[in-house]
């Protein structure tokens, strides 16, 4: 049996057994509806489903939900059979906490039994999807930004930069500004959601945005109850509020900015591997005209920090950057359970959760 792989983000969890040229085979939302423990309460026709985020900001906030969406996971989406579990790998995002390190192999050892597990950092994992051991990953996922420079298959965590805004704050964003422009309806924040997946996009320049008014070229897009809407400069202010983050009322500079001073903090002996290497990830990256505008603010900078973008091997799944830390523990899985470099069940009843530390770095 493959071993598994699990990817859990704040927004979608990706998962499936380790087969590292195609996409994972689950690909679900995190953000879960809970029934309430007292059957008698759903009999109140006033009751609504309490729902619940097992993953917070990139990190496991809720533990018993997170367990109840891994059973779902393993056993119904992967065909797990109880008393025959198999092993597995998770991607930690940047600076996880050892806390959770260790309650994460203790779940799994103690309440799924599984025979092996590893867990590897979604930066050095993101490289590996696309061939590279040494570069700077630029992850934008739905709860944070995460920029690492990687040497060598290892994160330089003293200039790594976690970043507290990601996906959901510019879903925010853009239900405030459709709030402003269409003050008489009622947007969803799931409708607001969509909306951003479809029209979201990034002005060329600061100096295009600035331009861009009212008359900009609008979208019309239906809501379900049918009324029609329409979303003009507002899907550009979404973008510009990544290279521009006073938008959203924060006092910090902007991505590429925070990318190049991380970068700048490394010996300049590594200056060059990780300039040339610089990946974009996670789901926000994918918004069309991201890249250009990326690219062309980095060739701006005044400094001679100037990254450039990896592209992915025309082999490896398409829209790779939605799921590339998933597909490099696919590669990872491939090595470690293999050569016996996993925390094995004896491992872990010598040793006790602290093992994570001393086998996954």
């Amino acid at each position: 049996m493959e071993a598994a792989v699990v990817d859990p983000g704040s927004k979608l969890l990706k998962a499936g057994p380790a087969i590292p040229d195609q996409a994972p085979s689950m690909i679900i939302p995190t953000h879960m509806k809970r029934m309430p423990e007292d059957e008698s309460v759903t009999e109140n026709s006033q009751f609504e489903d309490v729902t619940v985020d097992p993953v917070v900001r990139g990190f496991i906030k809720d533990w018993d939900a997170m367990e109840d969406l891994l059973h779902h996971v393993l056993y119904t989406g992967l065909g797990w059979e109880i008393g025959n579990e198999g092993q597995i790998l998770f991607t930690d995002p940047l600076s996880t906490p050892k806390a959770i390190r260790e309650q994460l192999v203790q779940l799994m050892f103690e309440t799924f039994n599984i025979s092996g597990f590893y867990a590897s950092e979604q930066a050095v994992l993101s490289l590996y999807a696309v061939g590279r051991i040494s570069g700077c990953t630029v992850d934008i996922g739905h709860g944070k930004i995460d920029i690492a420079p990687v040497i060598e298959g290892a994160v330089h965590h003293i200039a790594s930069r976690r970043i507290e805004i990601g996906g959901i704050d510019l879903t925010r964003l853009l239900a405030q500004e459709l709030g402003k422009s269409h003050p008489m309806v009622n947007i969803s924040t799931a409708d607001v959601e969509k909306i951003k997946e479809l029209y979201a996009c990034c002005a060329e320049d600061e100096l295009a945005y600035s331009k861009i008014g009212d008359s900009c070229q609008l979208e019309t897009h239906t809501l379900p109850d049918g009324q029609v809407i329409t979303v003009g400069r507002e899907r550009y202010t979404v973008g510009e509020a990544l290279f521009q983050p006073q938008i959203l009322g924060l006092d910090t500079h902007g991505i590429v900015e925070q990318l190049v001073r991380t970068i700048s903090t490394v010996s300049s002996d590594n200056h060059r591997q990780l300039l040339e290497n610089t990946v974009l990830c996670g789901g926000t990256s994918s918004m069309t005209g991201f890249e250009e505008r990326f690219q062309k603010e980095a060739s701006l900078c005044s400094s001679a920090v100037r990254p450039a973008l990896v592209k992915a091997p025309e082999y490896m799944p398409e829209n790779l950057s939605l799921y590339s830390a998933w597909i490099g523990g696919a590669i990872l899985a491939k090595v470690v359970f293999p050569q016996n470099q996993h925390i094995t069940k004896a491992d872990y009843d010598e040793n006790g959760p602290s093992i994570v530390h001393r086998k996954c770095f």
